[in-house]
């Protein structure tokens, strides 16, 4: 048992902060240079990196479904995407301390809005590996402290990157320390740490339906993610059917564990015939089985689905019949999880049509629901997708673990119950 894992719950949460405040105090060259070397040593350490997920991997077979064992595995090149993230995320501006207004309150008295750190967070998540560094580097760059729950089923992957990256840390800024970053082994600790609201500042969840939700009763901490990926595509009439199959294919069968693969597809109904038969035969080619909502169950024959809203995270999807895009977009809102939809059309004018009346975190035209991801979207890596309404919406990264402050800069001035000041409240030029 390592030292750090001997600190209880609050001892963790609270070495992670004051670390925090001590990286927070590093130049930007200080930062890039710790992730650049994180990046570095995953690549270096592959072999033994991929040797403790294999044993993870074997560990895990029959005792996990196959979705979650999909998640829990390493391969090379994802091993080489991490490192390429991490140094993307290095690339990226300074985000500490970034000036976003200026105001003159009065004569001789500005304030200054900046970007500030959220503070420390608590990332909970199960069987993904891979999440750990991409979880890290976000929180190095944007100056938070982090702990970390990971599944038990990637228990030795887990070790040993974290021990790479608190390595990198303790190496290129002994001020920091190991303390930034904490482990947590113990599933008995979970609910010690949803306890900690007055530590611990946002808990991001990454798992099933079932964790995000108990994450969500049971702690007073801000909780920032989704419960379900539930990801529809609208096939218009005039899309070309070309890429029809392809978008939904892939849409499915890239990854279909993940939260952004389709669950659903919403044909319009003229294309019955012909056009949507030769989506089916794409889609049952490529190894997906097909489920019908009420009306294709009726219609064309095919097995029902299990719910209405349903998430596979398998190479199964839904298949149902509307008869406009209104109809479709009610359909998205009425049953979806507000993640990421997507509209196959030639007319440009629906596309934006549909682009601005789903309300969901990502809305697409003429593209893959795979593409709803951190990475893709040029962050470098996600700490996860965010459906809340409230601070951060979509592939979550820097800038989403960034809150404000305010920088008041005076000359002596005093209230005296407003009487001291003659208030101008002009934006100035910055």
């Amino acid at each position: 048992m390592s030292s750090q894992q001997e600190l209880s719950p609050r001892e963790m949460a609270v070495k992670a902060r004051a670390a925090a405040r001590h990286l927070q105090a590093l130049s930007t060259e200080d930062r890039v240079k710790i992730l650049n070397s994180i990046a570095d040593e995953i690549e270096a350490n592959e072999a033994a990196i991929m040797e403790e997920n294999k044993a993870d991997v074997e560990a895990a077979t029959g005792t996990i479904s196959d979705s979650l064992l999909q998640r829990l595995i390493l391969k090379p090149a994802k091993i080489a995407q991490l490192a390429d993230g991490i140094r993307a995320i290095a690339r990226q501006e300074e985000p500490i301390g970034k000036l976003l207004s200026r105001t003159e309150l009065a004569d001789g008295l500005v304030l200054d809005k900046v970007t500030s750190p959220i503070g420390v967070l608590l990332i909970i998540f199960e069987a993904r590996p891979d999440a750990l560094p991409q979880i890290a580097a976000l929180a190095i760059r944007s100056g938070n402290g982090l702990l970390l729950k990971g599944g038990k089923e990637a228990v030795r992957s887990n070790a040993i990157l974290h021990s790479i990256i608190v390595g990198c840390v303790e190496k290129a800024a002994p001020s920091v320390g190991r303390g930034l970053i904490g482990l947590v082994t113990s599933r008995d600790e979970i609910d010690a740490l949803l306890a900690l609201n007055d530590t611990i500042d946002l808990v991001i969840p990454r798992g099933s339906n079932q964790l995000v939700s108990y994450i969500q009763s049971n702690t007073k901490i801000p909780v920032l993610g989704h419960a379900d990926g539930i990801c529809h595509i609208y096939v218009d009439p005039s899309a070309d059917d070309a890429m029809v199959k392809s978008i939904c294919v892939d849409s499915k069968i890239d990854y279909p564990a993940a939260c952004n693969a389709v669950e659903k597809i919403l044909v319009h109904e003229s294309l019955k015939g012909e056009r949507l038969d030769a989506l089916l035969a794409a889609l049952k080619e490529a190894g997906v089985t097909v489920h019908g909502g009420d009306r294709s169950v009726s219609e064309l024959g095919l097995s029902p689905a299990p719910s209405v809203r349903h998430e596979y995270s398998s190479l199964d999807v839904t298949v149902e019949l509307v008869s406009s895009m209104t109809e479709a977009i009610d359909h998205i809102h009425a049953n979806g999880s507000g993640h990421t939809e997507s509209i196959i059309t030639q007319d440009a004018a629906l596309a934006e049509e549909f682009l601005r009346r789903v309300d969901s975190a990502c809305v697409l035209h003429n593209a893959s629901t795979r593409f709803s991801d951190g990475y893709r979207f040029g962050l470098g890596a996600e700490v996860g997708i965010s459906t809340s309404r409230i601070h951060a919406r979509g592939p979550v990264g820097v800038e989403g673990l960034m809150t404000t402050r305010f920088l008041l800069r005076g000359h002596g001035q005093v209230v005296k119950k407003d009487t001291g000041v003659t208030y101008t409240h002009k934006s100035l030029p910055f």
